[in-house]
């Protein structure tokens, strides 16, 4: 079920990415990151009155470090998009799985326990060899700066995840978890808008203002069922379904922006979905002592 979670964040996201891509028509990183932030948080703070729950939380320094850590990898992949070929930064972005794999083989090794991880480890990385596949990026030698950037955004966001993983050990709700971190993008966001130029209302486009709604309801379904996915389900299991949202962004290339995908790239994400199938099986064999049923 837990895996359900995630390829439902990753629609949710994938959705979110076009709503970026038209609204940055009109507005800069620093105000889509504002205004994304600022809907979820409202919205999400809705959502937890709406089912009679509490914003107090016992964990807010833990909230802090997730929010941070989410935020600096969400800024890292909009540098990334903005300065390098957008099928490079997104699969540096989507290196997360890997990174997860590797902190999660890396503390297994210390305990004598990495052979119980080594198949699910495979189906991870033969998931980002799907994403190679479906992408093909390339990176040219006067956008090394940006490339680094980009390979941080991966890096953060598997960071985001492992704490997201901490925070349902700890207790807290998903929903509170995701309001946090929308408080942290609002204000990061905020900052960044007074340190950057703005585009005034009067120039921006109604059909960019368009989204500026939808993009934050999207963010916080996607955040919610992501936060659900890693707080109670195998980390190697969701980061594998993860990959899930290259297949939505080759639809929505195909229907919305009439992009052609290379057989090369249908390669790709046949092995996407097939590693995804894997690591499901494969957790449900080798690692039955896990938070999804541990809780």
């Amino acid at each position: 079920m837990q895996a359900l979670w995630m390829i439902a964040a990753s629609f949710f996201f994938a959705s979110m990415a076009v709503g970026i891509k038209f609204a940055s028509h009109s507005f800069g990183t620093p105000e889509v990151i504002f205004y994304r932030g600022l809907v979820s948080m409202v919205f999400m703070a809705v959502v937890v009155r709406a089912r009679g729950a509490s914003l107090r939380t016992a964990v807010p320094m833990m909230h802090v470090t997730r929010s941070t850590v989410g935020v600096i990898s969400m800024g890292s992949w909009f540098y990334g998009i903005a300065h390098l070929p957008l099928a490079t930064a997104m699969t540096l972005n989507y290196m997360s799985g890997v990174w997860i794999a590797a902190f999660i083989v890396g503390g297994s090794l210390l305990y004598g326990k990495a052979e119980k991880q080594g198949p699910l480890l495979v189906t991870v990385l033969a998931g980002f060899g799907g994403v190679v596949l479906t992408l093909r990026p390339t990176i040219d030698h006067d956008q090394l700066f940006a490339g680094v950037v980009g390979l941080l955004s991966g890096i953060g966001s598997a960071l985001a995840y492992m704490q997201v993983t901490a925070l349902g050990k700890a207790g807290e709700t998903e929903e509170r978890t995701v309001f946090y971190f929308s408080v942290g993008t609002t204000l990061v966001g905020a900052v960044g808008m007074l340190l950057t130029p703005t585009t005034p209302w009067s120039e921006v486009r109604w059909q960019d203002a368009a989204w500026v709604i939808p993009i934050g309801v999207l963010a916080s379904l996607g955040q919610w069922s992501m936060t659900r996915a890693y707080s109670q389900g195998s980390t190697l299991v969701v980061a594998s379904m993860q990959y899930s949202g290259i297949v939505f962004a080759s639809i929505f290339s195909l229907t919305l922006f009439g992009d052609h995908i290379a057989p090369m790239g249908w390669l790709g994400i046949a092995v996407i979905v097939a590693s995804g199938v894997a690591a499901t099986a494969l957790r449900a064999r080798t690692l039955p002592d896990t938070p999804a049923e541990d809780h």
